[in-house]
């Protein structure tokens, strides 16, 4: 691609891309800039950063604000309409839905809903062995060769 020299005016045009929630790559190609000079445009002009991050902020909030309804369930009209007049208005109901409350403990609270739980363990452990003591016994008497095989240290 062709280095492209920045241009303050294009700056209503990538806040709009970024409330369409296009990722940089996506921008930059509509910019027909490189990553890198993305990246660069970044560093070098706060404006373009700051019209990037405050737009792409706003959609986030908007997609969290969807989760957290679905998550939790909703109540919305449906509407019908005969030659432009209401015929029939219907309240109904979005349950909560169990993946949204899922993920959104997950990313919220880690801690507790992560799949895989660390658990930290301070004291001493007892080791059971599997071999009772009166096997033991009985194998000392009738079998005494055994007991230096079984208890022999490793070279």
């Amino acid at each position: 691609m062709a280095k492209s020299k920045y241009d303050p005016a294009k700056l209503i045009l990538v806040e709009g891309w970024a409330r369409d929630g296009l990722i940089d790559e996506q921008i930059a190609h509509n910019l027909g800039i490189s990553k890198q000079t993305f990246y660069d445009w970044q560093k070098r002009y706060p404006d373009f950063l700051d019209a990037l991050k405050r737009n792409k902020e706003i959609v986030d909030r908007e997609v969290e604000s969807a989760l957290h309804k679905r998550a939790m369930g909703y109540q919305y009209d449906e509407v019908t309409y005969e030659a432009g007049i209401e015929t029939k208005r219907v309240t109904k109901v979005a349950l909560p839905d169990v993946t949204a409350q899922i993920f959104w403990l997950k990313n919220r609270k880690p801690g507790e809903w992560r799949d895989k739980q660390e658990v930290e363990h301070k004291g001493q452990m007892e080791v059971q062995h599997g071999v009772d003591q009166a096997f033991l016994d009985r194998i000392a008497t009738e079998h005494p060769e055994f007991i230096d095989i079984l208890f022999r240290k490793p070279d």
